[in-house]
């Protein structure tokens, strides 16, 4: 399958420049969706791992493959990190299948693969500690946040998110995690989001390797005043500013950010302190999207779209750029703008009726394959 790849220069950061957004190429490949894409820490490779269980790498500036390997995983590959300052021959990356493996490069273009450890579950995010070559993080379904070293090839459990709503006739409930993110300012914290509200964040160094009462650990957490008791919607996607503010993706939802201001505590009040910004206009209902933070200064926010779009918004505004990935003479802003927004509002309505799994989801993309696969066969027959 090929996946679309959009250059942004230096200077394109600026308000004129991102409505002249372009296509740079196709980097044709893998025969499946692709789930994971990841640049190594001087940007002149891409990483990208897929549903055909291959892992990929890429001298995105030629449009050539540098190497391919299979990874070993025996599901689709959900993230793929290359480890700084291992000359790039280093590659760590989750899956579906639950397991957290490396790829060793070795300077005859062999790679050796083996598995660092294993959740209960999909293993959608894994985080690097900033500026290390050996430890990275991964947080699963089964709610663990686990801590690797990679020169001993040991995996620990550091916590487990548990719901934050009281039930005294129930045990509480593990929440499955999808994301992972450090604070880069300070990289003692770490953001963690999954099924529930609230996107909570851990001192590290109050963990303990391996000790089980890490779960009533929690820092603080963040959540909009009105999502506060939702039971309809989860986290997709983090992101840390370089100010140490948080960006967070809902499904079936939308996009905040918050200052550190903004904070709820450990144990969430019933309401918020103060409302965070909001970006709204794509849509999060089909698949565990991301989001993040781009320039030299986090100046825009940027999301995909189940629309097919790429969502740009200016960070103290929400003035809405679009990017549609189809041809290189696509103009940024559609025509038919208010009703590209007017239709994700309508589906994103109808979707926070009704609550999906990861699983539930997965299996809906595999049958509009197969449906789309059928009737192109039927197509083909009829000529």
């Amino acid at each position: 399958m090929e996946f679309y790849f959009l250059f942004l220069t230096h200077e394109a950061v600026c308000s004129r420049l991102i409505r002249k957004i372009n296509l740079y190429g196709h980097l044709n490949g893998h025969e499946g969706g692709v789930f994971a894409l990841q640049f190594n820490s001087t940007g002149d490779l891409l990483v990208s791992g897929s549903a055909d269980k291959q892992v990929i790498l890429w001298n995105w500036a030629n449009k050539t493959k540098c190497l391919s390997y299979p990874s070993g995983h025996s599901r689709s590959v959900f993230q793929t990190r290359i480890m700084p300052f291992t000359d790039d021959r280093r590659i760590v990356t989750s899956s579906r299948d639950g397991q957290v493996r490396l790829g060793q490069v070795w300077e005859d273009g062999r790679v050796d693969t083996k598995r660092l450890g294993r959740h209960l579950g999909v293993v959608i995010k894994l985080a690097v500690e900033p500026g290390s070559p050996h430890i990275l993080y991964s947080c699963g379904e089964d709610g663990f946040v686990q801590h690797f070293d990679l020169r001993s090839s040991s995996a620990t459990k550091i916590f487990r998110c548990y719901s934050l709503k009281e039930n005294r006739k129930q045990p509480p409930k593990s929440i499955r995690l999808n994301d992972i993110v450090f604070d880069q300012r300070n990289p003692n914290y770490v953001a963690v989001g999954g099924a529930d509200e609230y996107a909570r964040v851990y001192d590290l160094r109050k963990c303990q390797l391996g000790a089980s009462s890490n779960a009533d650990r929690l820092l603080t957490t963040f959540c909009p005043h009105h999502l506060i008791g939702n039971n309809n919607v989860h986290i997709t996607g983090l992101a840390y500013s370089n100010t140490s503010n948080l960006l967070v993706s809902y499904n079936n939802e939308l996009i905040y950010l918050f200052q550190r201001s903004m904070e709820l505590g450990p144990l969430p009040p019933i309401s918020a302190p103060q409302e965070p910004h909001v970006y709204l206009g794509h849509r999060n209902c089909l698949t565990v999207k991301g989001v993040n933070f781009f320039g030299p200064n986090d100046d825009y926010i940027l999301s995909g779209s189940d629309c097919g779009h790429i969502f740009v918004w200016k960070k103290e505004e929400n003035d809405i750029k679009l990017w549609a990935p189809m041809a290189s003479d696509a103009p940024p802003l559609p025509e038919n703008l208010e009703e590209i927004l007017e239709s994700n509002k309508e589906v994103r309505e109808d979707h926070s009726r009704l609550t999906l799994t990861l699983d539930a989801i997965m299996h809906i993309r595999r049958l509009q394959r197969q449906q789309r696969y059928s009737r192109a066969d039927i197509e083909s027959d009829d000529e």
